[in-house]
């Protein structure tokens, strides 16, 4: 249950985060509220992964997943471009995050 969620709370980061370029400074009502409902459901599940997993690896998986992914958002709604050394450091990030979940102890 607890791998769920951070699975919600990373979705629900990339959702605000994608919004937060929507919302023109908070000037735009309807992104600014996707913003704040999303922010506030990533650090509610946040906050109960951390019940059970370490504040360490908690971060380092959401975070790290939540970069490659707000980048392919980026890619794909804003056509931002993604060159060679952004797309290895993102593959750097995700065998990173299978090395501590396949590997690491200390997210048990």
């Amino acid at each position: 249950m607890i791998n769920i969620y951070l699975l919600i709370a990373i979705v629900a980061e990339v959702i605000a985060t994608s919004a937060l370029k929507a919302s023109n400074g908070f000037t735009n009502a309807l992104p600014t509220a996707i913003v704040v409902l999303g922010y506030g459901a990533a650090f509610y599940f946040l906050s109960l992964t951390l019940r059970t997993m370490p504040v360490g690896i908690a971060y380092a998986i959401w975070s790290g997943l939540g970069i490659v992914l707000i980048s392919i958002v980026g890619w794909v709604l804003y056509k931002q471009a993604l060159d060679i050394p952004a797309l290895i450091g993102m593959g750097l990030i995700i065998a990173g995050v299978i090395v501590i979940n396949a590997f690491s102890q200390a997210g048990q």
